[in-house]
């Protein structure tokens, strides 16, 4: 591909990464309350007033707005402009790995159900049903006929990543007497490991440990929370999956060498 070309596309893709991004953001706001992702229109949350398309802008309206509703004045949460820019950041760096393929467009809707899975863990502590459970099916069929996922990898991929994490939450219920670890955290493992393959799995459950502890140490030091503090593990293995996605291969490429 030449160089303009490829830069045209690598533009395209972070637009569109910025409407999509202001997509999830009605997905991450709607789907916890039970309400219609569709209908009614985008509007204020404060004030609930229509928000118009010159005002719909993603990342751009917002600043020109200062993070503020032109009908009430009230403060929006920066959070809407962190994850359009997100998704935007998403989309061109997997169009730099993958390029337009089948690969992309399967890795970017991937990466698009992680988000909106971390933002809703990250504030209610809830992974949504209606995201994971036809996710794992859903994306189980994109891996295995769109991209280099065998059926055998995919199937046991669901189910040990889904027994993997249920085995570890019995086991943690058992010695402590107390939950430790949701449902959903064990049918999003399920998703991950339906899509990336079995093999993903080692990588991402420790990726996902690792950068847990430490994200839950630096909360109880700051906060100082002791040990009984729930933190979300969702995100933690959303960040392990999407860096699977990108270091993966040399990750596998080690552990054969090793």
């Amino acid at each position: 591909m030449v160089p303009y070309a490829e830069c045209l596309l690598g533009s395209s893709s972070a637009i569109l990464g910025t409407v999509v991004g202001s997509f999830l953001n009605v997905c991450i706001y709607r789907i916890p309350s039970g309400n219609s992702i569709a209908l009614p229109g985008s509007h204020c949350p404060a004030c609930e007033h229509p928000i118009a398309f010159y005002d719909n802008i993603p990342i751009i309206s917002y600043l020109i707005l200062r993070g503020k509703c032109r009908s009430c004045n009230e403060r929006i949460s920066p959070i809407y402009p962190a994850v359009e820019l997100l998704t935007a950041v998403m989309a061109v760096l997997l169009f730099l790995r993958y390029g337009l393929s089948a690969d992309y467009l399967f890795s970017f809707l991937f990466t698009c159900a992680l988000i909106v899975i971390t933002f809703i863990d990250l504030k209610h502590q809830i992974i949504p049903d209606v995201i994971t459970l036809p996710g794992i099916p859903l994306f189980a069929l994109a891996a295995i006929f769109f991209m280099d996922v065998t059926f055998t990898e995919s199937l046991i991929g669901i189910l040990a990543g889904g027994g993997f994490l249920y085995l570890i939450a019995l086991g943690y219920q058992l010695l402590t007497k107390r939950e430790g670890m949701g449902g959903g955290d064990i049918k999003l493992l399920a998703l991950v490991g339906g899509f990336l393959g079995w093999q993903s799995l080692w990588f991402i459950v420790m990726a996902a440990s690792l950068i847990g502890a430490a994200a839950g140490i630096a909360v109880m030091i700051s906060k100082g929370k002791d040990t009984k503090y729930a933190i979300p593990f969702g995100p933690f293995l959303s960040i392990g999956a999407v860096a699977y996605i990108f270091w993966g291969g040399v990750f596998m490429r080690w552990m054969t060498l090793g």
